[in-house]
């Protein structure tokens, strides 16, 4: 199945230590999309964050944009997420509580991070 992956999911590795790819796979997605809107908000963040956890984690998700397939979709990341997630069915994999309510009352199955240790799928929309 596919998921998108958005800033904050590509970001959990190094700020967590979740390996999330393991885990999606666990839930059996096997095909991770990053539109260009994240990889534009991720390269800012390692650009422009002042030195710590957050220039590190997006430094580091950079580095796994090799494990997913980067489709050309610019504009306003959580409205790219949400429209792309809608045309393909995908879920969507964040740890945004705003996007999370949104995708969840679009019908879009939404993947978070639960106890800061493992990936969970939310079905019913629970924050």
């Amino acid at each position: 199945m596919k998921v998108l992956l958005d800033t904050n999911a590509l970001m959990m590795p190094e700020q967590f230590g979740v390996d999330i790819f393991s885990e999606l796979e666990r839930l059996g997605y096997f095909d991770y999309i990053v539109p260009t809107a994240v990889v534009r908000e991720l390269r800012a963040i390692s650009k422009f964050a002042e030195k710590g956890k957050d220039k590190r984690a997006a430094s580091v998700a950079l580095g796994l944009l090799s494990r997913c397939r980067v489709v050309d979709a610019d504009g306003v990341a959580d409205d790219v997420l949400e429209r792309l997630a809608s045309e393909t069915g995908a879920a969507v994999l964040t740890g945004d509580k705003e996007l999370r309510k949104r995708l969840s009352k679009r019908g879009i199955t939404v993947i978070y991070l639960r106890q800061s240790q493992y990936l969970e799928i939310d079905a019913q929309g629970r924050f």
